[in-house]
């Protein structure tokens, strides 16, 4: 079995992964209520977490349990929080090196990429190998707080990225947004649960979808054109239209993903369309993935709502699926923290 470890955050997670069965458990230590009042991740409490929960985590699995069955240690070495990434790093090697077991570091986007996929590995895991062939050339989108990315897995298994944000993250300007409107942290649910009572059309902000040529995202000028709105409005005419402005501001974020991916599956040919990262949760975003895929006739894989967020589920999954991509621990060179995107 693969033991994972996820710290690029303000997640501490463990999970156990056996490529006969698929994910055997998973225990996950969240800091949401302790960021809630700063509105936002401060960096040093959540490596202060980290260290504290770590061990505990750790004797609350089944992991000691299953100790003698695992056979490889995967962590998360980038990208993230500097002193989080750090934390994780070094619990993994003090586990590696206290059972005498291979470590290798995974890159946290390729477990999102990979993610869409641990359903299809529960469903048969002997034919895992033939049904992934069978999906690819596969067109994904990672979603989240930190990063929106379009990136494609060639026949070859290669990935390559497509189109990424040049600004804020989709997840950032959701979360950014809820701030200007004075909602709770995290931002996105808050202004999903709203927006679904809302009119999407009652209020033009932009879109920013760039030319079918130009792959990229941006979300900085819609943060802005809400906080414009905001400003011209009293406290009771925005109390008023509070629903309406979640729904168009969601909307613009949501067209923007979905006029760019359409683009490309214009563009290029694929047999399957993925969808992962925290945002993925977003309910009126999986039905407008649902409908594009439909649209192509194609399956659409979404990441299951426990493996769309910080989770070491997908880090030991990807550590099983994408063997080429992972990091290994060798005699002269260490695993260390990957402050770059590495997908290509």
């Amino acid at each position: 079995m693969i033991l994972a470890i996820e710290s690029s955050c303000d997640e501490s997670a463990l999970a156990l992964f056996d490529p006969n069965k698929g994910i055997v458990g998973e225990w996950v230590h969240s800091q949401i209520d302790l960021h809630k009042e700063y509105g936002g991740v401060v960096p040093d409490l959540a490596s202060r977490e980290h260290l504290k929960n770590f061990f505990p985590l750790l004797e609350a699995s089944q992991v000691l349990d299953e100790k003698d069955r695992i056979t490889q240690i995967a962590v998360t070495h980038g990208p993230g929080l500097a002193g989080c990434l750090a934390l994780g790093i070094a619990f993994a090697k003090s586990l590696a090196l206290a059972w005498n077991l291979p470590l290798c570091g995974v890159n946290h986007l390729r477990g999102h990429a990979y993610s869409p996929f641990i359903k299809l590995h529960e469903k048969d895991p002997g034919g895992f190998t033939s049904a992934f062939r069978e999906m690819l050339p596969h067109l994904g989108l990672i979603v989240s707080g930190g990063n929106t990315i379009l990136f494609e897995i060639t026949t070859e298994a290669q990935l390559n990225v497509l189109a990424e944000t040049v600004d804020d993250a989709a997840g950032e300007a959701l979360d950014k947004g809820a701030k200007l409107l004075g909602l709770p942290y995290p931002g996105g649910p808050h202004v999903e649960k709203l927006a679904s009572s809302g009119n999407a059309k009652a209020f033009d902000f932009p879109k920013a979808i760039a030319p079918r040529n130009e792959r990229r995202f941006s979300f900085s000028g819609l943060k802005t054109s809400l906080r414009y709105r905001i400003e011209k409005m009293s406290d009771a005419e925005l109390e008023a239209s509070l629903t309406d402005i979640c729904a168009s501001y969601q909307s613009a974020v949501i067209d923007q993903l979905f006029g760019k991916t359409k683009h490309i599956l214009e563009a290029e040919h694929y047999k399957s369309l993925g969808l992962s990262g925290g945002v993925s949760n977003n309910k009126a975003l999986r039905a407008a993935m649902q409908r594009l895929a439909k649209r192509y006739r194609m399956p659409c894989l979404i990441a299951e709502p426990n493996h769309t967020g910080d989770n070491a589920a997908m880090i030991a999954f990807a550590a099983h699926a994408d063997p080429t991509g992972v990091v290994r621990q060798t005699a002269d060179q260490s695993v260390s923290i990957e402050p770059a995107l590495r997908l290509r």
